[in-house]
């Protein structure tokens, strides 16, 4: 008898896995990503304020975290400023209150639009460099060869983005706000004719160091969380260049949702400490 073929083996499909199983397996990975981000942030906290201090990195990175990012937050601010005038105008000319514009723009962008926007650009900007950066150096092996050569990667490389974030946030934040009154003021002399002393008397006569410092200074827990983020999921990046993309995008989506989410308990520790300002 003529021997026959074997039939072939197909493989064996693998087993649907539950959706139960699937959502409990995501939701332990948010709580490991939380926890694992809470105690990058919290070392690295420590090791900023223990010598030495690197600072000719600190000041590298500061010129291309905050002077490389000056142009698109100026822009960014102008044209903030021109469309909240122009917002704001269609709404006051209904009660003929158009003298509160300039106040009102001011308000706005001091209080809130000005930070939380200059916060979310730089995560754009500031935290997808991060990423994309230091996953470079991980899959490369860069990292690796920092430590082998008994350097502190974390520090030299992780340490010195995440204060530089820190010092520039602030700095970036007073650049939109300026920006965006200059805008503002643009579109209301175009429209009525008003001069620059009365637009800034008319700006600053609600502003107070209670709106000003609190809202500019919170932008230093902004930068805090984006330097954190991008350095957090570069340090972590795997399987090559896919990999490092994955890390450039992760840290934008994680530091913005992060960001809007501080930005609400930060508000409402501000109009705790300074309940004048929400007023």
């Amino acid at each position: 008898m003529a021997d026959r073929p074997m039939p072939e083996l197909l493989p064996t499909p693998a087993a649907p896995v539950p959706p139960a199983d699937r959502i409990g397996a995501g939701v332990l990975n948010t709580f490991a990503l939380i926890g694992g981000l809470a105690l990058w942030g919290g070392r690295a906290l420590v090791e900023a304020l223990r010598p030495p201090y690197d600072v000719d990195e600190i000041v590298r990175h500061l010129y291309d975290i905050g002077w490389r990012s000056t142009p698109l937050l100026a822009t960014s601010g102008f044209a903030i400023g021109v469309v909240l005038s122009m917002h704001t105008r269609a709404s006051l000319e209904r009660f003929g209150a158009e003298a509160m514009i300039p106040a009102g723009l001011a308000v706005a962008v001091v209080r809130e639009t000005g930070p939380l926007t200059a916060a979310l650009l730089a995560a754009g900007r500031v935290g997808a460099g991060i990423g994309a950066e230091l996953g470079a150096m991980r899959v490369t092996e860069q990292i690796d060869a920092l430590e082998a050569s008994a350097v502190d990667a974390f520090k030299y490389l992780a340490v010195t983005r995440i204060v530089a974030c820190m010092i520039a946030m602030p700095i970036l934040t007073t650049v939109m706000n300026v920006s965006a009154v200059i805008g503002g003021f643009v579109a209301e002399h175009a429209i009525s004719g008003m001069s620059w002393d009365l637009y800034l008397e008319r700006a600053f006569s609600l502003i107070g160091f209670s709106d000003l410092l609190p809202s500019t200074l919170k932008t230093i827990a902004f930068g805090f969380i984006i330097g954190v983020t991008g350095s957090y999921l570069g340090f972590a990046a795997q399987r090559g260049t896919e990999g490092v993309g994955q890390a450039a995008t992760r840290s934008v989506v994680l530091a913005s949702v992060l960001v809007i989410i501080s930005n609400v308990v930060l508000v409402r520790l501000i109009f705790f400490f300074y309940p004048q300002g929400g007023a």
